[in-house]
């Protein structure tokens, strides 16, 4: 073999090296969606979704920690902790995503998101309305 081939050999080998070292990166990161009795059964991280239970949560200020239940679209109930700031828009949620690991009983939450009702809907809808006619 000639030194040209040696080092398209060892190009090759390198970035396949770098290509699969990021495949088994971001899917060590994935967190999977699942439901509330799947999120019981493992130990893993995971997410999961659901409505805030109305006068479900309770945030304890000094130790910044909140606690809340989300019900799924099934009726099922999951109790969830929370260790940081309460989001600001946590009580208007339309939709709650947490993801943590399920320990005692509940889903020890490490993010929370937030999917509230946008204040917009309205006026994108008489915009899109009024340019119909």
């Amino acid at each position: 073999m000639n030194r040209r081939t040696v080092w398209t050999v060892c190009g090759v080998v390198v970035i396949v090296g770098f290509v699969a070292f990021g495949a088994g990166a971001f899917k060590s990161n994935l967190t999977p969606y699942v439901s509330f009795s799947q999120a019981r059964s493992t130990s893993d991280a995971v997410q999961v979704a659901g409505a805030l239970v109305q006068g479900s949560d309770h945030y304890d200020e000094g130790t910044q920690s909140l606690q809340f239940v989300l019900q799924d679209d099934k009726g099922d109930k999951l109790a969830i902790a929370y260790k940081g700031l309460k989001p600001g828009n946590f009580n208007e949620a339309i939709q709650v995503v947490a993801i943590g690991r399920f320990d005692k009983g509940r889903l020890e939450a490490e993010k929370l998101l937030v999917k509230c009702p946008s204040k917009y809907q309205g006026i994108e809808e008489k915009a899109y309305s009024s340019k119909a006619s």
